[in-house]
């Protein structure tokens, strides 16, 4: 049997455990998000095709989405995704390749004053890895 020190235990958090109900206002974010704002956390998902090369944020998504959302109608547009600001830049991956993020959560409506893309939730100071 395997112990983990709290001090290292990290918050996993589901894309189904983003939300936890939805009124005319909208989607509200779900006691589980409330709780951990501010805390490091770890989500797994899917690396949407970068707006750019160089780029040190991506979108994760909770399915391989093989467009640009960037470049897709709002139609196409999915409802669960997580803004991720990396730490540093590191190499991005395939679309389909499945990783694990682990930053700091934020919520609350921020508009990023480089590309003037909006987010509502965010990982801050992440790094990712390839599972």
């Amino acid at each position: 049997m395997f112990l983990i020190p709290i001090a290292t235990a990290k918050t996993i958090i589901d894309f189904n455990q983003l939300y936890g109900s939805f009124s005319p206002l909208g989607l509200e974010f779900s006691d589980r998000v409330k709780e951990n704002v501010g805390k490091e956390v770890v989500i797994k998902g899917f690396m949407a095709p970068p707006l750019k090369a160089e780029a040190q944020f991506f979108v994760l998504t909770k399915m391989p989405m093989s467009i640009c959302p960037f470049c897709s109608t709002d139609a196409d547009w999915p409802t669960d995704i997580v803004v991720i600001y990396l730490k540093k830049k590191q190499t991005f991956t395939q679309y389909n390749q499945q990783i694990e993020v682990e930053g700091r959560l934020e919520t609350g409506s921020w508009t990023d004053p480089d590309t003037g893309f909006v987010s509502q939730l965010r990982l801050r100071d992440a790094t990712f890895t390839a599972l």
